[in-house]
């Protein structure tokens, strides 16, 4: 975990918490059926989380990018030991909750299958299928999605491993010059110049976007908002993240670069006010922040039997499947609470290979489970 604790600035979770209400209420309208019979009650809040509801997603990117940079070069200059102890840490960290949920969006969707065949509901797995999930290598193999959001998991840690990598190739660097010649943080040079090119190239261009340089520019506006705040000039490098922005906003305006260089000036600023937010701490909305990621895991599994079940029994009363999106939201933000209490947090303080075996047994388990009553 970084360095920074997000306890200091409380608005961090809060805004997770607000991008994971979002992101959840965004697949609540993007997979019906509830949502398709619920639909003209209230079409144009409908229409928008259908349509903009995922751009919440930019806030996870840009504090992911802002605790990397705590976690791997706080001073921008690498602080960590071993790079591949570094990537396994991380992938434990977020493999763990992820294939507890994975085996229960495996059984889930086993279970709508047998009742119904509404084209939100995944495919029986093979098992490549599934090693391609357990490696997060599923999107960049072109396999389908056995739960919403995986691609999320996928993209994350790609970001990570380029990070670890960009500090790796700065020590190369500095090292084949031990005599002077390159700046001590050039890492941070090296960071700047990937977010120019990702947010002015590669976030253009769709192909990519199963490929970490395609979410870099967001990424990398969270790392270097991180030193913005460090900085004794913290004006002049918000300057520089806004003028960067807005730069690619004139090139090519897309919403989601909106949404990620605003999250990121607001943690550039907010850093260096340690006080700001503290009216939150303890608050249900920071609650939320912190099991954020159990929630973002875990809502697909539910809400995709709150559908089945509510397509069977009320499938063209509005009002009903209105009712049931909303408990569909509730039993989200509950399992979530179990997938971050039992599973995502044991793993953060012990980063145990017995849990990551664990839920690679579960779900190999659930699979042959599925093929066998499939």
């Amino acid at each position: 975990m970084a360095s920074i604790s997000v306890s200091r600035i409380p608005l961090i979770d809060a805004a997770k918490g607000l991008a994971c209400m979002l992101i959840v209420w965004h697949h609540l309208a993007f997979y019906g059926p509830m949502s398709d019979a619920a639909y003209t009650l209230a079409p144009g809040l409908v229409d928008w989380l259908y349509g903009y509801g995922r751009m919440a997603v930019q806030v996870f990117l840009v504090v992911g990018g802002f605790l990397a940079a705590g976690t791997l070069a706080p001073d921008g200059v690498a602080r960590y030991g071993q790079p591949l102890a570094q990537i396994g840490r991380r992938y434990l960290r977020l493999a763990t909750p992820y294939l507890a949920a994975l085996a229960l969006a495996i059984v889930a969707a086993g279970v709508a299958r047998a009742w119904s065949e509404h084209v939100s509901i995944p495919a029986m797995p093979t098992l490549v299928q599934l090693l391609a999930h357990v490696l997060l290598l599923n999107d960049l193999l072109g396999f389908e999605a056995l739960s919403a959001g995986v691609w999320y998991v996928a993209i994350d840690f790609q970001l990570f491993v380029l990070a670890v990598l960009v500090f790796r190739l700065a020590e190369g660097l500095r090292g084949s010059r031990p005599h002077g010649g390159l700046p001590e943080r050039i890492g941070i040079a090296l960071v700047l110049v990937l977010t120019v090119l990702s947010l002015m190239w590669f976030n253009r261009q769709a192909s990519l976007d199963t490929s970490a340089l395609y979410f870099a520019g967001s990424y990398g506006l969270g790392m270097l908002a991180f030193w913005a705040g460090r900085s004794s000039r913290r004006g002049l490098w918000l300057g520089v993240i806004a003028c960067l922005g807005l730069l690619a906003l004139a090139l090519d305006y897309r919403g989601r670069i909106a949404v990620a260089l605003v999250m990121a000036l607001g943690l550039g600023w907010l850093q260096s006010q340690p006080g700001a937010g503290r009216w939150l701490l303890g608050s249900w909305l920071q609650r939320l922040g912190q099991m954020s990621y159990s929630v973002f895991l875990v809502h697909f599994p539910v809400c995709l039997l709150v559908n089945l079940l509510f397509d069977q029994l009320w499938p063209a009363q509005p009002w009903v499947n209105a009712g049931g999106m909303l408990l569909a939201f509730a039993l989200s933000l509950l399992c979530g609470r179990w997938l971050y209490r039992g599973v995502e947090q044991r793993s953060a303080s012990a980063t145990s290979a017995w849990h990551l075996s664990g839920g690679l047994l579960a779900t190999g388990v659930l699979v042959l489970a599925t093929h066998a009553f499939g």
